[in-house]
């Protein structure tokens, strides 16, 4: 008998949970001893639920690489279906949860820095004054970490930005994020009453290195406008660390206009924005998910209140 979708269907059918459970690890580790050890089961026993799962597709789904192994095309396949089907289940144990208790479950968002501070933080506090028992964990990271986290399953959703060609995740397009030229109170350029081209370029500018989204967009701006690239002696994508050098230093920063907006009106907050427009801004961020996905109750709560702040 031919290997049939519905001859395939019929044997998936028969497969363990543990095994589904294996194979997306060792995707996963690229290891099998090291998936083993994950699903909380010895190698040997590793090998055979392999070598079983093997025999029951009638199919190969792991060939020798030197002294280890690597999952062939089929493989890989079936540990990406196997790796959806284990997010799925704990998503269904955290719905089952909130409906067996009537108690809200922890919902897991990530965020760049500027939405994670304008949009999210409000919105969380207000959430926790109207439902005592909401709990978060918020991630804030670049869009190719939270991305990649909203693949593992590990986060519910995120505001970020969508690589082109995405095809495991799904995105709905937020809003656009302007920048700010931020100093630390009391910079020298805040006393001078024009601040020209030639001013901004006499300090350290402090930015990520050259793959990252915000410094591509501040880098392409400045040559548009015929301005050198500015001095980057320090370079980070850490908002603390970002915020310290300013502290510290006469160095500029460019950062969300969102984000400086929220501390803006507070004297005692030691940093303010230039009054300088070079028209900087970063490309819209989105609410990214995973293709499909179905949300818990708790987690598209959090989306609504999100979504109606927007």
């Amino acid at each position: 008998m031919g290997l049939t979708s519905a001859v395939l269907a019929s044997q998936l059918r028969r497969l363990k949970p543990i095994q589904l459970r294996l194979l997306a690890e060792m995707d996963h580790t690229g290891a099998l001893g090291l998936a083993a050890t994950r699903i909380g089961v010895a190698q040997p026993a590793a090998s055979r639920l392999l070598t079983e799962m093997e025999a029951l597709l009638g199919l190969a789904l792991h060939e020798r690489q030197g002294r280890g192994l690597r999952l062939t095309p089929v493989g890989k396949a079936l540990a990406r279906r196997a790796a959806r089907i284990e997010i799925e289940l704990t998503d269904a144990a955290r719905d089952l949860a909130e409906a067996a208790t009537g108690r809200a479950g922890v919902v897991r968002v990530g965020s760049v820095t500027g939405p994670a501070l304008s949009l999210v933080l409000p919105v969380l506090i207000q959430l926790q004054d109207a439902l005592p028992d909401f709990r978060a964990e918020v991630t804030v990271a670049t869009s190719i970490t939270l991305c990649e986290l909203l693949r593992e399953g590990r986060l519910d959703f995120a505001l970020a930005r969508l690589a082109p060609g995405e095809a495991q995740l799904e995105a709905r397009m937020i809003a656009g994020e302007p920048l700010s030229l931020v100093v630390r109170r009391g910079h020298p350029l805040l006393v001078r009453p024009r601040i020209s081209a030639d001013d901004l370029l006499r300090y350290d500018w402090v930015v990520g290195d050259d793959e990252t989204l915000l410094t591509q967009t501040v880098l392409a701006r400045l040559s548009e406008l015929g301005m050198p690239l500015p001095r980057r002696r320090i370079s980070t994508s850490s908002f603390l660390f970002t915020l310290a050098l300013l502290n510290q230093t006469d160095a500029i920063a460019p950062l969300a206009t969102s984000v400086v907006d929220s501390f803006a009106g507070n004297p005692s907050v030691p940093f303010i924005s230039l009054p300088v427009d070079l028209g900087l801004s970063v490309a819209p961020f989105s609410l990214v998910t995973r293709a499909g996905a179905q949300m818990t109750p708790s987690a598209q709560r959090l989306i609504d209140a999100v979504l109606a702040a927007v």
